[in-house]
């Protein structure tokens, strides 16, 4: 039974769990969206969310945990904090979007999404 449980454990010990996240987030982060399963997105979801809502503080504290919560990639939290939290600032949420894809995945024929900040500004 799953009572109380929130997140998906995707078959993983909690450190890889958390790394997993860290490593979607900070891609993301960098590249603006990216493309992965369906229920990784959907699990990344609040998490950057959570992150972009701490950016937003503009404060020590703040950029000190979210340091801690991208596990000290200083090159993501500086673009979270100098570039991507201001766009947002005057958003009350809803930072991200998720496409779902025709495509699956040829290995396992997993169910392809595209998660993407809102609002950012592709290079296209």
């Amino acid at each position: 039974m799953r009572h109380r449980v929130k997140t998906k454990s995707f078959h993983r010990p909690k450190e890889q769990r958390e790394h997993l996240f860290v490593n979607l987030a900070c891609a993301l982060i960098e590249n603006g969206r990216i493309e992965t399963t369906l229920p990784k997105a959907k699990a990344l979801r609040p998490f950057i969310e959570k992150l972009i809502t701490l950016a937003k503080k503009q404060d020590i504290p703040s950029r000190r945990l979210l340091n801690a919560r991208l596990k000290m990639n200083k090159k993501a939290a500086d673009k979270l904090f100098k570039e991507i939290a201001p766009l947002y600032a005057e958003r009350n949420g809803g930072y991200t979007r998720i496409y779902k894809l025709d495509k699956k995945r040829r290995g396992d024929d997993a169910q392809m999404a595209i998660i993407e900040l809102v609002d950012y500004p592709f290079e296209d």
